[in-house]
């Protein structure tokens, strides 16, 4: 005969009575299985979640490394983009100085020595501070200053010295300098940093204004070529003519042109006549002296007037014709 096994829960009754529930052993099993599957499950289940906390908190400490290595890449880029903005602005500086006085780099290093304290060089990028940065701009500027100013040394005088002769006579000195007024009158607006008479606003004025009548002639201030004869930027009606050397100058604000394009001027020829085109305020002409593409202070230049230069070389050279 076959046996069975039974398991018998005892639960007492309201009126004192015992009551006796049997149960199957094979279901007791099945319910321990049960429960053991469940615990394997309830344990997978957890570690599955403890791992996804920990992942979870791995991926917030990346993105939290990301987002500030982001935030260091951004400032040391906008600092790279500064100091390429320096080096740059340094360096155009410095060519500009260097094309005014037509040295090369180590010329103007040389020559900058006996005219002022040469900027300093900075091998090393990490010692390009802005404290280094302000001394070479500061140095560089004033360097450029002196230079608009006419205010230079001997020894940039030699230095622009075109001929290879050795006299050390710079081309001020040259039958081709620019030593002629254009027209006779009173300066108005002097060379350098000026008020705006439009804005009212700081601004830098590359030339002279001479002060004349409308439709009186304005006269080469030097032989030459015509490079331009048309509307300008700003200056209305202009003329640039080039005088070889590296030098050329320009007249602006003209009511009319006495000359073309390609055209051979001589000194004291008249090319256009005074007027207010552009953005002028009354008749004047604006007048301009560059040397290798750099605006120079023309007033210096200005030695001669078309009188003297008439009594100099006398009624029948055709002067102003």
């Amino acid at each position: 005969m076959r046996k069975r096994y039974y398991i018998i829960f005892v639960a007492a009754e309201e009126n004192g009575k015992l009551r006796k529930i049997p149960v199957p052993l094979h279901y007791a099993y099945v319910f321990a299985a049960a429960a053991v599957i469940g615990l394997f499950t309830i344990t997978g289940m957890a570690g599955s979640y403890s791992r996804m906390l920990i992942k979870t908190a791995s991926f917030n400490q990346i993105r939290s490394q990301q987002d500030a290595l982001r935030k260091n890449y951004q400032q040391l880029e906008e600092v790279a983009k500064q100091k390429e903005v320096q080096a740059a602005s340094l360096g155009a500086l410095a060519n500009e100085v260097s094309a005014l006085y037509g040295l090369k780099q180590s010329k103007l290093s040389h020559s900058a020595g006996a005219a002022a304290t040469a900027p300093a060089v900075v091998d090393n990028p990490d010692d390009f501070t802005d404290a280094n940065y302000s001394a070479s701009l500061d140095q560089l500027s004033s360097l450029r200053s002196t230079a608009l100013s006419g205010r230079l040394s001997r020894a940039f005088e030699i230095g622009l010295s075109p001929s290879t002769s050795g006299t050390g006579d710079n081309w001020l000195n040259m039958a081709d300098a620019p030593a002629l007024w254009p027209v006779t009158g009173p300066i108005t607006s002097s060379f350098g940093e000026r008020e705006d008479p439009f804005n009212g606003e700081g601004a830098f004025h590359k030339g002279i204004d001479i002060s004349a009548h409308y439709g009186d002639p304005v006269r080469a201030t030097a032989d030459g070529v015509i490079v331009t004869a048309g509307m300008g930027n700003g200056y209305g009606r202009e003329i640039l003519v080039d005088h070889g050397n590296g030098i050329a100058t320009l007249y602006g604000h003209l009511s009319g042109f006495a000359c073309t394009a390609g055209e051979q001027v001589k000194m004291g020829q008249i090319i256009g006549y005074v007027g207010t085109s552009g953005r002028s305020t009354g008749p004047h002409l604006h007048y301009e002296v560059h040397i290798r593409n750099t605006p120079v202070n023309p007033h210096k230049y200005l030695r001669e007037t078309m009188e003297q230069l008439a009594s100099t070389q006398g009624s029948s050279s055709g002067i102003g014709n």
